[in-house]
Order: C-alpha cells, then sequence, then structure tokens
C-alpha cells in the first residue's frame, strides 16, 4: 500500500486534473473508503490547500476557485538533468519503474513550457543508457526501508536466500547501498557474524527494522567495499599477476570489479576470481604495461592463444603492406 503522504498528494493530483469531483469518485480513484478520504482532504487543508466542498449526495471537492500551485521552473540543465534521470530510472532495476517514469513524465510535460517539454520528450526518445542487465528486486521495498534504516542509522532483521537457494537470517547494520554491473547491493556490517558483508537485494525475502540503533564507521566507502566484495567472490579459478606499474598506475588502468590490487616487489599484484579464463586474458592484454602471470598456468595458455590470433588478425589486414611488424604478444 502506499505511504499516506503518497495519497494525500494523490488526491491534490486528482483536483488538479479534473477540477471537481465526488467524495467516492475519489475514494474510488484511490482505492480507499470515504471516511480516509476525508481524513486526507484534511491534511490538504492543513498543508494550506484550500478546498470548497459542496455538501449533499451529488456534492463534490474542489480547489477554492483562482488557486493556482506555482508553476515548477527549470533551466534547459535542469530539464536535461531530470529527463536522463528518468531514462536512468527505467534500467535500473526498480519494480514498477516504468508506469512511475510515465507518470512523472506526463507531470512535467503539463507544467513546462513548451520548449522544454519538447527538449524533454527529445531526450526521453532519443537517450538510450545500458543498463539492460539490471535485476529488479522484488519490489521496492527493501531499496525504500534499507536506505531508511541507513538513513536512521537503525538495524534491520533480514531473510536472506542465498545463489543455491538456502534461506538464512541476521540482524544488519547498513552502512549504504550500491548499484553495480546490473544488481542493487546493501554494504554493512552483519551482527551474527560481526563483520562487514555484502547483500544483493533481490535476494531479500523479508526484512523487519529493529529498534537498535548503531554508529557507522567513519568515511566508509559503500561502493569500493562492493567493487571489493564481488571482485573476490570465490570462483573456478584463482589468478595472480604482476603488474610491472606503480599502485597509482594500475588503479587507472584495472577497472576495479576485475580483481585487487596490492604494493608487491616489483609491482603491484593483481588477484582475479574468475570463470573463465579467456576473459581475464583478453582484459590484461588491454593493459597499457608489462605483467607476469604467478597463477594459474592456464592463463599463459589463454594468453598465448590470445597472442596468436591477434597476430594472424593483423597479418590478414596488412598482408599487404611490407614491413609492417606483427602484433605483439601480452607479456605473460
Amino acid at each position: 500500500m502506499a505511504h499516506p503522504a503518497t495519497r494525500v498528494l494523490a488526491v491534490l493530483e486528482l483536483l488538479q486534473t479534473h477540477g471537481r469531483l465526488t467524495g467516492p469518485e475519489m475514494a474510488r480513484r484511490l482505492a480507499v473508503d470515504v471516511r480516509t478520504l476525508r481524513r486526507y482532504l484534511a491534511h490538504l487543508e492543513e498543508m494550506g490547500f484550500p478546498l470548497a466542498a459542496e455538501r449533499g449526495r451529488a456534492g463534490g471537492y474542489q480547489l477554492v476557485s483562482g488557486f493556482k500551485l506555482p508553476p515548477m521552473m527549470f533551466t534547459s540543465d535542469e530539464a536535461l538533468a531530470v529527463a536522463v534521470g528518468l531514462r536512468a530510472a527505467r534500467g535500473l532495476g526498480l519494480a514498477a519503474s516504468g508506469p512511475a517514469v510515465e507518470s512523472a513524465l506526463a507531470k512535467l510535460a503539463r507544467v513546462l513550457p513548451e520548449g522544454l517539454r519538447r527538449r524533454l520528450r527529445d531526450v526521453d526518445e532519443t537517450v538510450t543508457l545500458d543498463l539492460h542487465r539490471a535485476t529488479a528486486p522484488g519490489d521496492n521495498r527493501a531499496l525504500v526501508e534499507l536506505s531508511a534504516a541507513a538513513q536512521e542509522r537503525r538495524v534491520v532483521h533480514l531473510r536472506y536466500r542465498s545463489p543455491r537457494g538456502e534461506d538464512s537470517a541476521r540482524d544488519f547494520e547498513t552502512y549504504g547501498l550500491v548499484f553495480r554491473g546490473g544488481h542493487w547491493y546493501a554494504a554493512g556490517r552483519c551482527r551474527s557474524r560481526e563483520a562487514l558483508r555484502t547483500f544483493r537485494l533481490d535476494r531479500i525475502v523479508a526484512l523487519e527494522p529493529r529498534p537498535e540503533r548503531f554508529r557507522p564507521p567513519a568515511a566508509f566507502d559503500a561502493l569500493a567495499h562492493v567493487t571489493r566484495a564481488v571482485a573476490t567472490i570465490p570462483r573456478a579459478h584463482a589468478v595472480e599477476v604482476l603488474l610491472r606499474a606503480d599502485l597509482a598506475a594500475a588503479r587507472r588502468a584495472v577497472f576495479g570489479a576485475l580483481g585487487t590490487l596490492e604494493p608487491a616487489p616489483g609491482g603491484v599484484l593483481l588477484r582475479v576470481q574468475a570463470d573463465d579464463l579467456g576473459w581475464v586474458a583478453r582484459e590484461l592484454a588491454r593493459l597499457p604495461f608489462a605483467f607476469a602471470v604467478r597463477a594459474p598456468a592456464a592463463l599463459r595458455g589463454e594468453l598465448s592463444r590470445l597472442a596468436a590470433r591477434l597476430r594472424r588478425t593483423a597479418g590478414r589486414r596488412g598482408g599487404s603492406r611490407r614491413g609492417r611488424p606483427a602484433a605483439p604478444a601480452p607479456a605473460g
């Protein structure tokens, strides 16, 4: 069920759109009883919106004649930010985001001047964001509740389902929420295991706020924690590669989800958990500096095969151009 404040604003939206409606008609549209509707109307009046009520069976409600809400004023940059933001909301895996986005766009179109309305429509119809891999939670409740818990520093009780379908329960301190790689994650401290943990929101079966409060660590970086947690999930192959670079250069060249980086004698040690060594080889071949594979030995074979394919491709493309060197093999 929607939050009462949302229903109050929905009453205002109905009165703005239709001018006059009977109580039963508004109650039907909002899926509430007439008594509840009267409470919402009273809240509107308390907020300063003047209402005119007509008594009797055919009576209705409307905003006092001449009363108008102040128009929303947007600059071109603000309108662009709103349009792209709404476009992104469609792809972020939020449950029922489609109808909400369409409703928001319709409301904006009604109050924006023609020039900005046209720009909003142009952006919505032409901009494409690569968020197609987003996995939606079952509904928006987990995102909303965990956001509130993080802000209020309140413990929540989670029931969580693992990738193998096993359920577990724990008390959790939410430090932050992150959208990465097509999934929503909650980062924080699991009280049951007394350790930092990361949970995917689409695997949360149920949650319940607790009265206990917590104090989060200072300057906790939720994005960095989730990136590291995802990169270190155990997989088929544990990879170790020594990068011939300093730590700053390695961080600029290696995207966070690939693996973890740490200083080591002779360079920087990259640790990767992967199911596909061919994918690791292709990512290593992109690096602008040399590297040495420490483990597993099978990765050297993947790099050799990749280098051979690159040489063959370069040979076919440049066979008629004499004197051109073949593509160099990645260091291994």
